[in-house]
């Protein structure tokens, strides 16, 4: 099932044009990456899905119900964790999520229980100072478990990892794998190692479009992987497999690098039929941020 259908979305600002057409949909208990640099447009995406930011044309769709600007009924299945989250310093977590649910007019034992599990979940069942005494990493764990306390199908994290050390961006990104077993992840970042890391799928924004979108295999496979770099025994033995397999490019140490792995296995079976000295054979595995210099860079 699509918790997040994102159809034809135009938006602008004065004479910029932000979202340019933007189509995309996340399915049901993944962890979603949305991808770009600064500016891409992300922000302004997951506003419009909040429905406080108004779209020139298009539409959001959560949990197949349309959301509507300044209408907040499709919020009750989304749950939000901005890149500085806010608090009231002088609250406790436990106080703080108590309020929270206050205000969303949960029951209170509901409340209690849940905001036991979610302070387990994010490592601060065990924290009893006030809010304004957390580290950055104890304020995003604490927002990420306000975000999940009302059980949304949906939830939006911005630029999560942004400001964190990387002992605080591993432990986040690790809560929000566990989270996905009961919710549904859009990850906004421009950390592309974080994306590789937790992402079952991701979509490239870009001049208000996405360039790139699936499974990190799925593109990879779409972009050759990276080839291969084969060293052999001599220069005539490159000769010979130069010649057998054209597309390999010579560098130094008898060494040949082919740029898509499509021939890896009749490569193999020409150097064994051919007893040719193999000294080193290295998979050259494409990186995310390879893929994602090039799309950008067009």
């Amino acid at each position: 099932m699509d918790v997040l259908k994102v159809c034809n979305l135009r938006k602008s600002f004065g004479e910029k044009q932000v979202l340019k057409g933007l189509d995309f949909t996340v399915q049901e208990h993944s962890v979603y990456g949305f991808v770009g640099r600064n500016g891409a447009g992300k922000s302004t995406t997951m506003k419009i899905a909040l429905g406080i930011l108004k779209a020139d044309e298009g539409e959001v769709y959560v949990m197949d119900e349309k959301v509507r600007y300044g209408c907040a009924s499709t919020n009750r299945c989304v749950g939000y964790l901005p890149d500085v989250p806010e608090f009231y310093d002088y609250m406790t977590a436990r106080e703080y999520l108590c309020f929270c649910g206050e205000l969303s007019k949960m029951d209170r034992r509901m409340v209690t229980k849940r905001s036991e599990e979610l302070l387990e979940l994010v490592g601060l069942a065990q924290e009893k100072k006030r809010v304004k005494g957390f580290s950055r990493g104890m304020k995003q764990r604490l927002g990420l478990a306000q975000a999940l306390l009302h059980r949304p199908k949906l939830l939006i994290c911005d630029e999560p990892t942004s400001a964190l050390d990387p002992l605080g961006r591993r432990e986040l990104l690790d809560i929000l794998v566990a989270a996905k077993e009961e919710t549904t992840v859009l990850f906004s970042t421009h950390i592309l190692s974080d994306v590789e890391s937790i992402c079952d799928r991701i979509a490239v924004l870009e001049k208000g479009h996405v360039v790139l979108s699936g499974t990190i295999d799925e593109i990879k496979d779409a972009h050759g992987r990276g080839g291969v770099t084969i060293m052999l025994g001599s220069s005539e033995e490159c000769d010979k497999l130069v010649a057998a397999f054209p597309r390999g490019t010579r560098g130094m140490h008898n060494t040949l690098v082919y740029e898509t792995d499509k021939d890896f296995t009749a490569i193999l079976k020409f150097i064994a039929d051919n007893g040719l000295d193999l000294f080193k054979l290295e998979r050259n595995e494409i990186t995310l941020e390879d893929l994602f210099m090039e799309v950008v860079s067009e």
